[in-house]
């Protein structure tokens, strides 16, 4: 009686939610294991531009034999990485809300898609604009679906959400302006040289969610077009 209770009050949310649940659990998981095993334990699945950029002149050159390939994976395995508490948090916050959002919209494959993908645009544009800097974090994958949404908010007419963790509705419009915020905030940061935010990051990932969101997804059945 009380498993049928329980999937009759949580079904309908985890299955909705269930892989993006399953992605920040693993993070915090991940964020537990940083702190217990210490550097030894992640530091070779930090972004380091350096020596990511070493393997790919290795693999150009036809020096098969010096590539290291496991660095090419460290554009995806900062996003499951944090530096603090405060850190895993803020982004563990937005990221439920904006991928709570595309799954909604898009759907559980589509909104893993769009973590992988922005994950990945944010090493890309953080190695191009900050060379000499290691990096972590799932910043830019939280800023790619800021701007999937706001690129879908651009291209259609999308409802209201109800999603969890919001606890009220919020208009597609005042949700879209926290992308525009968070990459004003972003370019004044990397302009000003003087933060120890992946603002490349944060840029490579919202450039991605926009791309996917303007080019890439299909309009969602709720939502009606301009």
């Amino acid at each position: 009686m009380a498993r049928r209770w329980m999937l009759m009050r949580f079904g309908p949310f985890l299955k909705a939610q269930g892989v993006l649940l399953s992605i920040i659990i693993v993070m915090f998981l991940v964020f537990l294991l940083q702190k217990v095993l210490g550097e030894g334990f992640y530091n070779d699945f930090v972004l380091v531009p350096v020596e990511l950029i070493n393997a790919w002149n290795n693999l150009r050159a036809g020096d098969f034999q010096h590539v290291q390939w496991a660095e090419f994976l460290t554009l995806f395995t900062p996003a499951m990485l944090h530096a603090d508490i405060n850190h895993i948090i803020g982004n563990m916050i937005f990221l439920w809300i904006f991928g709570a959002l595309a799954a909604e919209l898009l759907g559980q494959r589509c909104m893993l898609f769009v973590f992988v993908f922005t994950a990945i645009t944010g090493s890309l544009c953080h190695i191009l604009l900050n060379p000499d800097n290691a990096c972590l974090g799932a910043s830019g994958a939280v800023m790619g679906f800021e701007g999937l949404y706001l690129a879908m908010a651009v291209r259609w007419r999308l409802p209201d959400p109800h999603v969890w963790p919001m606890a009220r509705p919020i208009a597609p419009g005042k949700l879209a302006m926290v992308a525009i915020i968070g990459l004003v905030f972003d370019i004044m940061g990397f302009t000003s040289g003087v933060s120890n935010i992946a603002h490349g990051a944060h840029l490579g990932g919202l450039i991605g969610g926009i791309l996917l969101g303007s080019f890439f997804v299909k309009m969602p059945r709720v939502a009606l077009p301009r």
